[in-house]
């Protein structure tokens, strides 16, 4: 699994700055991140607080935990029915 380098405080940090008027190219070489990085924070975290993208955080793990378990019993449920539907 990709490490992130930033955490979701850092990159709230970061597009504060940006909200207070620093220059996108100024704060890509600030933070060693390219523009197009900054943009894609910016529409994923634009607006939020830390404790709002905390809480997205944990939604999204509770999200794919959540969809391993359906993945999990879909699977068990057409193991069955291709067992019923076998002739004894």
């Amino acid at each position: 699994m990709k490490r992130k380098r930033f955490t979701e405080e850092q990159i709230i940090a970061v597009l504060r700055e940006h909200e207070a008027g620093a220059k996108t190219g100024d704060l890509a070489r600030k933070h060693g991140v390219s523009e197009a990085t900054l943009y894609n924070w910016k529409s994923k975290y634009g607006g939020m607080d830390v404790s709002d993208a905390k809480r997205l955080k944990a939604l999204e793990e509770e999200n794919t935990k959540l969809k391993k378990l359906l993945a999990e019993q879909m699977l068990d449920a057409a193991a069955l029915r291709e067992l019923l539907s076998k002739k004894w």
